[in-house]
């Protein structure tokens, strides 16, 4: 296992100083779902909701929240992100919606911060415009599914590395 980057040789937290890695293209994708009463899937998928399109605003929740990450946690660098994708598909089986972001950029750090707090804002956000309808719904399953580029090289969820 690796040591953690963001201490120091005392014990104390410090931003990680990426002035001398190489600008690489990096990519990272993160899901999560909202469970919730089908009633509340339905009222989401017909879009009746009082408070209107509530996957766009979702959508375009994560994707602001991307962008702001390096001012929700502290010891992330400001980035600029290339791209954010984030998709939001209502699943009637599971009684939810899955989220999955997409953040991509060239540049000396990796995006998964980004990514995760994509995920967990758009989540929020669902949550925030369906509570008054359903206050059970539960926010899951928020992970890392892959990144690719940097030092560290290529990872998906199920390696062993």
């Amino acid at each position: 296992m690796s040591e953690l980057t963001h201490l120091d040789s005392r014990g104390e937290a410090r931003m990680v100083d990426v002035s001398d890695k190489a600008v690489t293209v990096r990519e990272a994708v993160a899901q999560g779902r909202v469970r919730m009463q089908p009633e509340t899937l339905n009222l989401i998928q017909e879009g009746g909701h009082p408070k209107g399109d509530v996957l766009a605003v979702a959508r375009i929740a994560g994707i602001q929240a991307a962008k702001k990450t390096s001012d929700l946690i502290p010891l992330c660098h400001p980035l600029m992100l290339s791209s954010v994708k984030v998709e939001l598909q209502p699943d009637p089986d599971q009684s939810a919606v899955l989220i999955e972001a997409r953040c991509r950029l060239s540049g000396q750090t990796g995006v998964e911060m980004e990514a995760l707090t994509a995920v967990s804002v758009a989540a929020l956000t669902l949550y925030d415009m369906c509570k008054a309808v359903d206050k059970g719904m539960t926010i899951e399953g928020v992970e890392l599914m892959q990144k690719t580029g940097g030092k560290s090289g290529d990872w998906q969820r199920g390696d062993n590395t």
